[in-house]
């Protein structure tokens, strides 16, 4: 949900807008949009789907780590949800609006009724989760089965660099930011 929502964010960034949002049962989806053509905003919107994941990942994780108000940064997240579930609807998958909708709606329960322990928990499961996704996926996307229309291929369509090159660097930032950001959390966990 991250990886596709931080394609669209890119993409309105650069004064596009989403059209919707598909999230399969696969761990797969795209998100169509549409904007002005400019090799920048293609480029970063491109790799927007392996940064949104690290970044908002590393955000969630360093934020469940050093703040004492976890159940209001979930609160955010099924907000975010909420406004995401418009997007994913629009594709008309059932799926991907099931789990959008039932997350943010587990969410809003959860900043309800939960405990402490259980947002702290809950949102450092969903940090660390979204970092090492991103490995996960650029390794699925070009070593299981390159070629297949990913993200990395799209940059590669556009920088003409060979897309394995372009995962690898990908794999390397994102090993790296991993690696910083359990560093920073490990030395200023809360007490």
């Amino acid at each position: 949900m991250l990886h596709e929502m931080s394609h669209g964010i890119m993409a309105m960034a650069f004064g596009g807008r989403i059209i919707e949002i598909q999230i399969d049962e696969r761990i797969g989806g795209y998100c169509k949009y549409v904007m002005q053509p400019s090799f920048w905003g293609h480029f970063m919107v491109a790799s927007a789907g392996y940064l949104g994941s690290l970044c908002f990942g590393a955000l969630i994780l360093v934020l469940a780590v050093k703040s004492s108000k976890d159940k209001y940064i979930s609160l955010g997240i099924a907000i975010a949800l909420f406004v995401l579930s418009y997007f994913v609807f629009q594709s008309g998958a059932f799926f991907g609006t099931a789990m959008t909708v039932g997350l943010a709606v587990f969410m809003l329960i959860a900043f309800i009724y939960f405990s402490p322990l259980f947002h702290d928990l809950w949102l450092k499961f969903i940090g660390i989760t979204s970092c090492t996704y991103v490995i996960l996926d650029i390794k699925d996307d070009l070593i299981d089965r390159s070629g297949i229309g990913s993200d990395a291929d799209a940059i590669a369509n556009l920088t003409g660099l060979p897309s394995i090159s372009i995962g690898i660097l990908w794999m390397g930032i994102a090993l790296f930011t991993l690696i910083l950001v359990l560093r920073y959390i490990y030395k200023h966990r809360k007490s």
